[in-house]
């Protein structure tokens, strides 16, 4: 059942988690220009690792301390730290503070990723979990068709600098708009008071609780699989086939609106066919998407075929994480905020690992981004396999 959703409410929750999106897509056409700068090929993929590993950091402890001490007054201060953490990683003077300032904007950003989720799961279950979820979606899929076009007319015109810049005026906006209009969804009496030991308690009993673990390995899987692309890309289209940022800007625009039409998909197929199925038939065509790539990989034909093969990989990210969100939080509504913690966690760990094993790996070509993929989406099918069977009424 939901409960004190109003129609403004998905809209501010969807801006909210898109401060993830804009940190990350609007910098990556300017890869190329930051590594020209710093005179270190690897630092745009240590930079992207470092905030990956921010982010699975951070979520632990905003979980934990959403749950304690309500949604609102964390999300506020980790906004406030991602703003001017974003204002350092402008004035970055090397590839050490890049690193530094990108790990402390994560840590704020985490914030805006794990809350709104806790605050879905603190409204709604079942399909009507997933429903908001996508409405989400919707929302915050405006920033991965932006940000990149935006990056990539910043790199033209002026400075890659200039984007960091941006990312701290969209926190100013962000903790603007949550002061302002956003509710707390968890009241006092439904608040925990723990201490540092009994979290981590918590947090092993959620991790052990298998419906919970097996969709929380499918959705860090997905995100490991889509972080390796957003790590590879840029080298591979921009560096291997020589496209302008422009060029891949739109591109990866594509493939957003391609992944925010998915996920618009997902409420009508889990009310028709059950989250079970959708969940099978999105894994089996990312795993198809990621043996293609491999293919191509091996046998190169050009980049118009492997942007064919991301499109298809999308249908499994747009399906596959509104689903694993509702499946990893269908039986911890008591504790939805450490649930969406370590869920968040899981998802971030597995994209810095994978971000930073496609860059160290990096070779020119689209191999180690095709392997990390077909990998991903390998341990994406035996936890699809071993997870439990769910039942939701389409009343909930």
């Amino acid at each position: 059942m939901v409960r004190r959703v109003t129609a403004k409410l998905p809209l501010l929750l969807g801006f909210l988690i898109a401060v993830g999106p804009v940190s990350t897509d609007m910098y990556l056409p300017a890869f190329p220009e930051i590594a020209r700068e710093f005179h270190n090929s690897a630092a745009p993929q240590y930079s992207l690792a470092a905030y990956f590993i921010g982010l699975a950091i951070g979520q632990m402890t905003q979980g934990a301390l959403s749950d304690r001490l309500g949604r609102r007054a964390p999300l506020l201060a980790g906004l406030v730290l991602y703003t001017f953490a974003s204002i350092g990683c402008w004035l970055s003077w090397s590839v050490a503070s890049l690193v530094v300032f990108r790990f402390l904007s994560a840590l704020g950003a985490s914030a805006g990723t794990v809350i709104p989720r806790a605050m879905v799961r603190d409204l709604a279950d079942g399909p009507q979990a997933a429903k908001l979820f996508s409405k989400l979606m919707l929302v915050m899929g405006v920033a991965p068709i932006t940000a990149p076009m935006l990056g990539a007319v910043m790199v033209g015109w002026c400075s890659w600098r200039v984007i960091f810049a941006v990312c701290a005026v969209y926190g100013v906006g962000a903790v603007a708009l949550t002061w302002r209009f956003l509710p707390d969804t968890l009241p006092r009496e439904r608040r925990t008071i723990i201490g540092a030991m009994a979290s981590l308690i918590r947090y092993g009993g959620i991790f052990r609780e298998r419906a919970f673990l097996t969709h929380a390995a499918i959705g860090a899987a997905t995100s490991a699989c889509l972080f390796a692309y957003l790590s590879a890309t840029p080298q591979i289209f921009i560096g291997e086939y020589g496209w302008s940022s422009a060029g891949y800007a739109a591109l990866f625009g594509v493939n957003s609106v391609a992944y925010i039409g998915y996920s618009q998909l997902n409420p009508a197929l889990v009310n028709r066919f059950g989250i079970a199925p959708v969940i099978s038939f999105s894994v089996a065509v990312l795993l198809a998407a990621t043996l293609y790539l491999v293919a191509l990989a091996l046998h190169p034909m050009g980049a118009l075929p492997i942007a064919a093969g991301l499109l298809a990989a999308e249908i499994g990210f747009g399906l596959l994480t509104p689903c694993a969100m509702v499946g990893a939080f269908s039986r911890h509504q008591a504790h939805a905020g450490s649930a969406s913690a370590l869920l968040g966690t899981m998802q971030y760990t597995g994209g810095a690992i994978s971000g930073l094993a496609v860059g160290v790996l990096a070779d020119g070509t689209a191999r180690p981004m095709a392997f990390a993929m077909l990998g991903c989406a390998m341990l994406a099918l035996l936890a699809a396999l071993w997870r439990p069977s769910l039942s939701f009424s389409p009343a909930e």
